[in-house]
């Protein structure tokens, strides 16, 4: 039971550390930088589920190529407000005039392409990979009561364990001063 409870715990704790670490990095206003998002529709599924994290490059404005995003990409896209969240769709078609690249998206569970063409200075970037449900822990840890969460629980396991040891050296150490006490 003791092995299961390390393993548990050590695999919260990575889980914690992954999950905080990706949201400093994303927070961070460096042009290019990833941004972590979480998918709130089942729109690309079964590629990307409902509740999973995306991780997403903005492509460097400095390539300026359009051959960037190309059909079979998956892109998020769209205002990120507080009440409007961005889209997540792959790209469908490309189209160009004069120069000018948009973008036809479709959500792979739906069954028509997007009505909306996308310009590419509406494009936050590209997906790069995705991590089924951790969106919903991210979502929670946004919340004040997940936020405490997150840092009440680990808090409360590390006690717990760092109790555990102190109890057990505190019985070793009576015991051998009983040891000692006997003999003399």
């Amino acid at each position: 039971m003791k092995i299961f409870f390390k393993i548990i715990y050590y695999l919260f704790i990575a889980c914690v550390a992954i999950i905080a670490l990706f949201l400093i990095i994303s927070i961070f206003p460096i042009t290019g930088n990833f941004k972590v998002m979480v998918v709130q529709s089942g729109s690309m599924e079964p590629a990307i589920h409902t509740g999973s994290v995306v991780i997403v490059k903005p492509l460097s404005a400095s390539s300026g190529q359009a051959a960037d995003y190309k059909i079979g990409d998956i892109i998020t896209f769209g205002p990120n407000t507080k009440t409007k969240a961005p889209t997540t769709h792959r790209i469908n078609e490309v189209k160009n005039s004069n120069g000018v690249f948009t973008y036809i998206t479709k959500g792979d569970a739906n069954n028509a392409p997007d009505t909306k063409e996308i310009r590419k200075n509406e494009i936050i970037g590209k997906v790069l990979f995705s991590v089924p449900y951790v969106g919903y822990a991210v979502d929670a840890a946004k919340k004040p009561l997940g936020f405490a969460a997150i840092i009440i629980l680990p808090a409360a396991i590390i006690i717990y364990d760092e109790a555990q040891k102190i109890w057990a050296e505190a019985k070793r150490m009576r015991k051998k001063k009983e040891e000692s006490n006997t003999l003399n």
